[in-house]
């Protein structure tokens, strides 16, 4: 089934900004929120595509990767989890300080009060490759120091890991609500509860390592799969491998920060390599098979008699992969003829005497259009 266009589903322009955006976002939830709609099927969809488009739309980097790619481009990370597939607790516990309450007082569809739902904070990590992982793609295992579930209590902040009492200001719930007199008549607004912080419950005994907070810091190996083509700057997100949340809440992502490690030859420049050789003149005037590098090894390649200098040579399909389609670059040979600085009285000689020969005076000069390209590089 062919999903639909994201901005289509909120009902906003590609340029929208984040207000606006969440603003469409209250809006169609809202209009089919399962506690306005029991029972309709169609609705529970349309709220769920509705909060699958805005988690992506108000992630910068997963909306960067639509606007460029649509939905091919966020292959499983849509929705929560990187499953795709959304789920209403899942909806709930994100999104719940967007609903407010503005669903039949702030009561979730199971009838009770939604608590505010405890969420990590993300991780930024840079990862250095060679060209040649980013032309295969690699595996890499890092070490990330990080805040991690509490080994004692289980994460739960408690000791003995069962210690509970439901809060008594807000009575389990996680909110409380106030009603303020104004000159419009009685207003009722709700907030998370002041005593326990929008939890419900209170622990009576909190753990002697993590002091009630649930996490402790640590450490993680953790295993990335980074694909072929991947480039400096870049940025992949792995869900759900940041720091871990307090007290058994949901925890961030680790974003990964492509560093390139410069090649001792090749340049990179997108997806095509360039290489910069070096020949003699009697090289360029009789011609000569010359080896280059390549990301594989290497490569022979025939120097035609009478190359000029500045002669471009292309290697097909020798440059690096592209992220997002199967094709690839190519290596572009750059053949520069050396002037030797220095010449003996004997080599002065012979190119003295061969000065005169009709062979060796220069062609009529042609247009060349990439002239001026070329000396805007020199003089950059």
């Amino acid at each position: 089934m062919t999903k639909r266009d994201y901005y289509e589903i909120l009902g906003v322009s590609k340029n929208a900004t984040e207000a606006e955006l969440k603003k469409a976002y209250r809006q169609m939830a809202l209009k089919f929120h399962p506690d306005k709609n029991p029972g309709d099927k169609a609705s529970e969809e349309k709220f769920k595509e509705a909060a699958e488009a805005y988690e992506v739309l108000s992630n910068p980097q997963k909306r960067q990767k639509y606007d460029q790619f649509g939905h091919a481009g966020l292959g499983n990370s849509a929705g929560f989890g990187g499953a795709g597939e959304m789920n209403m607790d899942d909806i709930f516990s994100h999104f719940g300080d967007i609903f407010g309450d503005m669903f039949w007082g702030g009561f979730s569809s199971r009838g009770q009060r939604s608590r505010r739902v405890n969420k990590g904070s993300n991780l930024r990590v840079k990862v250095k490759l060679t060209l040649e992982e980013i032309s295969n793609g690699v595996e890499k295992k890092i070490k990330v120091n990080k805040y991690v579930s509490c080994p004692e209590c289980h994460g739960t902040g408690a000791k003995g890991g069962s210690s509970y009492n439901t809060c008594s200001t807000c009575r389990g719930s996680g909110h409380v609500t106030r009603v303020t007199s104004t000159f419009l008549g009685q207003m009722q607004t709700s907030s998370a509860c002041p005593q326990c912080g929008g939890e419900g419950q209170i622990i009576t005994d909190k753990c002697n390592s993590c002091f009630g907070n649930g996490i402790v810091k640590g450490e993680e190996i953790i295993s990335l799969n980074i694909p072929a083509g991947v480039a400096e700057g870049m940025q992949l997100s792995v869900s759900g491998k940041g720091n871990a949340a307090a007290r058994g809440g949901i925890p961030g992502d680790l974003i990964i920060v492509i560093e390139e490690i410069e090649h001792a030859e090749l340049i990179r420049d997108g997806e095509n390599l360039l290489y910069e050789h070096y020949i003699t003149f009697p090289e360029a005037a009789i011609g000569i098979t010359i080896e280059v590098p390549t990301i594989d090894g290497k490569a022979r390649v025939k120097i035609e008699p009478g190359t000029q200098s500045g002669k471009v040579l292309r290697l097909k399909n020798k440059g690096l992969p592209s992220l997002n389609s199967h094709s690839r670059g190519d290596l572009l040979v750059n053949i520069n003829v050396w002037t030797p600085q220095t010449l003996s009285k004997e080599e002065k000689a012979m190119l003295e005497k061969l000065q005169y020969s009709p062979n060796f005076k220069p062609h009529p000069n042609k247009k060349d259009k990439n002239f001026f390209e070329r000396m805007r590089e020199v003089f950059k």
